[in-house]
């Protein structure tokens, strides 16, 4: 999502089509609206960013499959991301055992976030093993 102009002077507009407002953020909203425990405009936009922040990652993630060769800067920060995401879950699954406490859209929109970064994963690791890019 971009307010002000690129700063990059590496930035290619041609590349960058993914149109977010469709694929996201309605998508997102309509969830927030669906799922949220309560229906107050606080949790409604909680119950959306949830959402939101579980799908953010899928125009990059699309971007770096269309360039099919990743900065290492780039690719370390998104497996950064993923590697947090992916320990969240061990946090849900201390927590619910701990405190007996489950937080459903919370743990869901975390887990589907997790999946998306799979893919990106499996190409990461195959390039820090064997040298590919």
């Amino acid at each position: 999502m971009r307010v002000k102009p690129p700063i990059s002077q590496t930035y290619e507009r041609s590349t960058d089509k993914f149109q977010y407002e469709i694929y996201l953020l309605g998508p997102c909203f309509l969830l927030g609206i669906l799922c949220t425990e309560e229906y107050s405009i606080a949790e409604v936009l909680w119950t959306t960013s949830i959402w939101l922040e579980s799908v953010a990652i899928v125009p990059q993630l699309v971007l770096l499959q269309q360039m099919r060769e990743v900065e290492n800067l780039t690719s370390q920060f998104v497996a950064t991301m993923g590697a947090y995401r992916a320990l969240y879950i061990l946090n849900w699954i201390y927590r619910y055992f701990a405190d007996d406490y489950v937080n459903w859209v919370g743990w869901v929109g975390g887990l589907v976030q997790t999946v998306l970064y799979a893919d990106f994963f499996y190409y990461y690791a195959r390039s820090k093993w064997y040298g590919g890019k």
